[in-house]
């Protein structure tokens, strides 16, 4: 049996008194937590939920986004998160491509799903403890799934294109679970902080619910603040987390952040981008006991796809990593040609962790495979010890007067001066050359930047045809839940002068 209430139930049995979830005052063992989950299955089944049905969530974290996702599990359904920052056009959008037979609402995010049949609201309390609202519900027996059968549907941030599903077996999702459970050492006695957005692979899956597999614990935070983040860390002696690009720089800026003790911290995994060799080095002066891990994934593969090995971090900097045991990276060129190292091309992935696809759109899930190798859309380049670097995304690639430039590239760059906090650069129309380059620049607090500072701190690193004609200083930048910025957003706006 691959259903994720499988595992909850056989430590249920075996440790029961052990600690699974900490959400608010919440501390839930793992007898409390099969028990809220059969309870919740047994909700789903009453609403006619079975084998194959898909069950959506428009949910913030909490103890409830576990339950129902597991519950769903237990049933055979297949469960579909949803990014609760989208407008309500887009929800109904993937709930109707999708197929949702039921609809979870958190309370303060009704307003997404008003009028939908379909909704269950989520007030407080049921966030607290699903019983609240499943009741007495009759626990129904645990439906038997095969590794090819659907697990989950994972809609796309769509940072190119309009969101796609993405179908996730239970075969990816394990197969993700065992590479991550091998490469990152995990134990049950590990402690994750969960402060990703649970409907994004980063807090789901990298590693995520693999903690619980083990008879680990997990630390779910509602949403993302500094200060609440390193009290978790504090308090609960956490081991380990996932965060986004902009949690880490919140985290590294706070004023604050040295009164906390975050010695338990082992390992924290970055995620959305390729990472400043300044941030990496700053994350370790806060987090002394702790590495930073650079990855590289996406959600069509669950996540976590490449991850820099321990002790690696300083000789291979700029690198994402290696890739998992179970996964094989390939750089290709336009028409699917292996390349060799040090040649930048686009990377592709094949493995029992990939997806098989996209949901009801066999034209778009043609066109995203070399074969059986899955086209990331992403440009990086091998190294001889095959480690990846990431250089773009294939539709982040500046073209001017012919020559390629990677925007990444001048990223580094500027993200060198000490008045930069955040750095994205795209291509702008120009009448001369085609495109030109244009950094968009969030400053440090109380910090000043000017065009002619900038050209000549670039002019030093860069070939001349490399450098930003045009500087557009921001407040932020616009990003996507796992923290990519949203490059099509800026492209999208007027053309600096």
């Amino acid at each position: 049996m691959v259903n994720l209430s499988a595992f909850i139930r056989r430590h249920a049995l075996r440790t029961p008194d052990r600690l699974a979830v900490v959400y608010g005052d919440q501390r839930i063992t793992y007898a409390d937590f099969h028990d809220r989950i059969l309870r919740m299955a047994g909700f789903l089944a009453g609403r006619g939920i079975g084998e194959g049905d898909v069950v959506a969530a428009v949910m913030k974290n909490s103890a409830a986004f576990l339950e129902i996702a597991f519950a769903a599990s237990h049933l055979g359904a297949v469960f579909l998160p949803i990014n609760f920052r989208l407008a309500r056009a887009e929800v109904a959008f993937i709930t109707g491509n999708a197929g949702a037979k039921l609809v979870f609402a958190d309370a303060e995010l009704a307003a997404l799903v008003e009028g939908d049949p379909r909704a269950v609201t989520v007030d407080a309390a049921a966030q607290a403890d699903g019983r609240t609202l499943a009741g007495g519900s009759p626990a129904p027996e645990m439906r038997v799934r095969g590794t090819q059968d659907l697990f989950r549907l994972m809609y796309t941030s769509g940072t190119t294109d309009h969101p796609k599903g993405v179908m996730h077996s239970y075969e990816n999702f394990y197969w993700k679970c065992m590479d991550h459970v091998v490469d990152l050492g995990l134990t049950a006695d590990d402690r994750l902080l969960m402060v990703g957005p649970l409907y994004h692979v980063g807090a789901f899956d990298l590693p995520g619910v693999a903690v619980l597999w083990l008879g680990g614990m997990v630390c779910v935070l509602r949403d993302f603040d500094p200060d609440a983040a390193l009290a978790a860390i504090e308090r609960e002696r956490l081991t380990c987390a996932w965060f986004a690009p902009v949690m880490v720089g919140r985290i590294l800026s706070h004023p604050q952040r040295g009164a906390y003790d975050v010695g338990s911290l082992k390992w924290a995994i970055g995620g959305g981008e390729r990472t400043p060799e300044q941030r990496i080095r700053e994350f370790t002066t806060l987090f002394t006991n702790a590495r930073y891990i650079d990855g590289y994934g996406l959600t069509e593969s669950c996540s976590g796809d490449t991850l820099m090995e321990a002790g690696r971090e300083i000789e291979k900097i700029g690198s994402t990593g290696r890739a998992l045991a179970h996964v094989e990276l390939e750089i290709r060129d336009e028409t699917g040609a292996a390349l060799p190292p040090g040649t930048p091309g686009e990377i592709c992935l094949r493995g029992p962790k990939i997806t098989k696809g996209y949901w009801r759109d066999p034209e778009k899930t043609a066109r995203s495979f070399f074969g059986d190798w899955f086209r990331t859309g992403d440009v990086g380049y091998l190294d001889a010890d095959g480690f990846l670097f990431l250089t773009d995304r294939k539709k982040d690639m500046i073209i001017s007067g012919g020559e390629n430039i990677a925007s990444s590239e001048i990223e580094r760059v500027i993200f060198l001066l000490p008045e930069v906090s955040e750095v994205a650069v795209i291509g702008v129309p120009d009448e001369r050359w085609g495109e030109v380059p244009a950094a968009h620049v969030v400053l440090k607090p109380g910090a000043s930047l000017d065009a002619a500072t900038l050209e000549r701190h670039c002019r030093d690193h860069l070939a001349g045809f490399k450098v930003p004609k045009h500087l557009v200083i921001r407040e932020t930048l616009p990003r996507n839940p796992s923290g990519k910025v949203l490059k099509r957003v800026l492209r999208d706006e007027p053309s600096p002068e």
